[in-house]
């Protein structure tokens, strides 16, 4: 199961964890993790197009890691509409996406 994990403070965004493997079927065939990596690349590229200081960001085999560091409205609004997309992704996948 692929659980995003999302710390506030003071009711914005601080750290999002992605971490997991949706299982929905083999790896390569997954379109579980297909849309999930598909969401976190557009929206961490968009980002960092936009303003490259605003987030610094992890990568490992099965964790992604994003650290907000500055304000930025915009930047905020695509990673609230990530979040957004993976709710509605959980909705229609609950067994293999888990937002937390």
């Amino acid at each position: 199961m692929i659980k995003v994990n999302v710390i506030r403070n003071d009711n914005k965004i601080d750290t999002i964890t992605i971490k997991g493997h949706a299982m929905y079927d083999d790896y390569g065939k997954d379109i579980v993790c297909s849309s999930a990596s598909s969401i976190l690349i557009t929206t961490i590229n968009g980002i960092l197009t936009i303003n490259e200081n605003y987030i610094k960001y992890t990568v490992l085999e099965d964790l992604v890691t994003i650290k907000v560091i500055t304000d930025d409205s915009i930047c905020l609004k695509l990673l609230e509409n990530m979040l957004m997309l993976f709710s509605e992704l959980s909705e229609k996948y609950p067994k293999n996406i888990k937002l937390m």
